[in-house]
């Protein structure tokens, strides 16, 4: 099978997955706290999970299955490629009736990403990519920008990210701004409308994973908040942090996350 096939698949997937997100959006969705405190939940969010399940796992049976609204199992580790799935990104955003929640799919083979699609059905934005594809947004390709300079830089983030101790090197003096989905945030900078995307909070993998590629695939470096490479289908999904970023800014911005020698 092919990368541009599962491509293929993943971006049907995520349109018909968006036309049953948008069956609830703003129509008052029940909603409900998960039990591991991890956030809110809606029928919504269960809706999309299931389609996109029997959609995808019928298309790839050999496939693994990692997504936020299944239990996770062992099984998906055995194995060679796996489904990384997270039915609505910014199910906060989407409670709230705002436009910019995300349906994030992606295909790991062998801890690398080999396809991702991001789509915001409010918005109509397909982003996309596969392992040896340029980056897309709704067809059109998509390439980071050319910031170099941490001082000045547009970067998405939270205002907790921007504490001192965060930034041994020194607090960049950038304009920061944000957006819910994390999945977008890191669409945001494949697409060149921002120049970084910075969480030092650990991130799951499926909110991640699809918006990495992209983001590598239009010429961002996309790592741990660490500095080290972002590997998939791990056994506990999450990694310590995400830096995507213009490749001449990630070097410069992740400087600053460590103390002068």
């Amino acid at each position: 099978m092919r990368a541009a096939e599962d491509l293929a698949l993943l971006a049907d997937a995520a349109r018909e997955a968006g036309a049953v997100a948008m069956r609830y959006w703003r129509r008052h969705p029940r909603a409900w706290n998960k039990s591991d405190g991890t956030g809110p939940v809606t029928e919504a969010d269960l809706a999309v999970n299931a389609m996109l399940a029997q959609r995808l796992r019928n298309a790839r049976p050999g496939y693994g299955w990692l997504s936020e609204e299944t239990a996770d199992t062992p099984d998906r580790l055995e194995r060679a490629l796996c489904f990384i799935v997270d039915p609505i990104d910014g199910t906060r955003a989407f409670i709230e009736g705002q436009d910019t929640f995300a349906i994030a799919l992606g295909i790991a083979e062998a801890g690398r990403m080999r396809a991702g699609v991001v789509y915001l059905p409010a918005l109509k934005r397909l982003y996309a990519a596969h392992s040896q594809g340029r980056a897309t947004l709704n067809d059109q390709p998509l390439t980071a920008s050319p910031a170099t300079e941490p001082d000045g830089a547009r970067v998405l983030t939270t205002a907790p990210n921007m504490a001192a101790q965060h930034w041994p090197g020194g607090v960049p003096d950038l304009r920061r701004s944000f957006r819910p989905s994390l999945a977008y945030r890191i669409c945001l900078v494949a697409e060149g409308r921002h120049d970084a995307m910075v969480t030092f909070r650990d991130a799951w993998e499926w909110d991640i994973a699809a918006a990495s590629l992209i983001a590598e695939r239009a010429g961002a470096i996309v790592t741990d908040a660490r500095g080290g490479p972002l590997q998939f289908n791990a056994a506990h999904p999450q990694v310590p942090g995400v830096i995507a970023a213009a490749p001449g800014l990630h070097g410069p911005l992740l400087a600053r996350t460590r103390a002068a020698s």
